[in-house]
């Protein structure tokens, strides 16, 4: 089956005013579950555009200091990016690197995936998805992880069973 890549969801569906976020039910971890996988898979090339903007944003507003000692002094650049990178890993450790450079970025993901409400169309695309009528690079990715919604596993577990 050929890999999809998900639509580019409407900005004010992503992130809109606070009338469609809410705080997950804490309790309830299936419930939450689902909403976090749910979500995830909807707004996957959502998510990949903010971070490509924010890796643009970010080179752009950088672009003049480090284009000019780049120029100037070529050696002493790699030389001075070498040191700072050895210093902020021995300072901070590997782990704090680690951290702000992976695991916060996907923090944000997570947290904006927990606190979205679900709208109709997005149930719609995630049982397209559950049951293999098309796959995305989220779903690959959550299904490699055994993540999934409780209603599309026991969906595809009666489809696959009535077809034995």
């Amino acid at each position: 089956m050929d890999v999809n890549i998900a639509p580019l969801r409407a900005w004010d569906d992503f992130f809109p005013g606070s009338d469609r976020f809410a705080r997950p039910d804490f309790r309830d971890i299936s419930k939450w579950n689902n909403r976090v996988v749910s979500n995830l898979l909807y707004y996957q090339t959502n998510y990949l555009v903010v971070l490509v903007f924010t890796g643009f944003v970010w080179a752009a507003h950088n672009k003049d200091i480090l284009r000019r000692m780049k120029k100037q002094y070529p050696t002493a650049f790699v030389m001075v990016v070498m040191v700072a990178s050895y210093f902020l890993i021995s300072m901070f450790g590997g782990v704090m690197v680690f951290v702000f450079g992976i695991t916060f970025p996907l923090l944000l993901m997570f947290i904006h995936a927990s606190l979205r409400l679900r709208n109709l169309k997005n149930k719609l695309e995630n049982k397209m998805e559950g049951i293999g009528l098309k796959r995305t690079p989220m779903g690959i990715v959550l299904d490699a992880l055994e993540q999934q919604e409780e209603n599309i596993g026991k969906l595809t577990d009666y489809i696959s069973k009535v077809k034995e």
